[in-house]
């Protein structure tokens, strides 16, 4: 029985998000990033606040080098887990690729300001003080 408020359809589009998550990391382990990009966009259609999958996908998008489209992803899952420094990390590093020092330098305030002995913080506002001196 279903009851008065269809339970059991819910519960059926969680298990396809669950299934469809590990197909998600089963590709992406694979590196079968094109067919991973379909199908993490095609979950966030139905779950657009899927913090682990807006991640995934924005990392795609920022190993494929498209570092504007990472950074739209990564501001997303930024919503829900703002303080995630692997994720800040990611976009600082976006950011200084495409030479937008001042919003890179700012996610990496955000990072010391949560974890002030983060070495991988450390190296990139050397780069980045490196790259004005030259």
């Amino acid at each position: 029985m279903t009851g008065l408020f269809g339970r059991k359809s819910k519960d059926s589009t969680i298990k396809k998000i669950s299934k469809r998550k590990k197909e998600l990391r089963k590709l992406v382990k694979q590196k079968q990033y094109e067919n991973a990009l379909k199908v993490g966009n095609e979950i966030l259609e139905k779950n657009p606040y899927d913090q682990d999958v807006l991640f995934i996908v924005g990392g795609i998008y920022y190993m494929k080098n498209k570092l504007k489209t990472a950074i739209s992803y990564f501001d997303r899952s930024l919503e829900i887990a703002e303080f995630d420094t692997e994720l800040l990390l990611l976009k600082a590093n976006a950011h200084f690729r495409l030479e937008e020092i001042k919003e890179s330098k700012q996610c990496c305030e955000k990072i010391q300001e949560i974890d002030s002995k983060n070495k991988a913080v450390n190296e990139l506002l050397e780069k980045i003080e490196n790259t004005k001196n030259d």
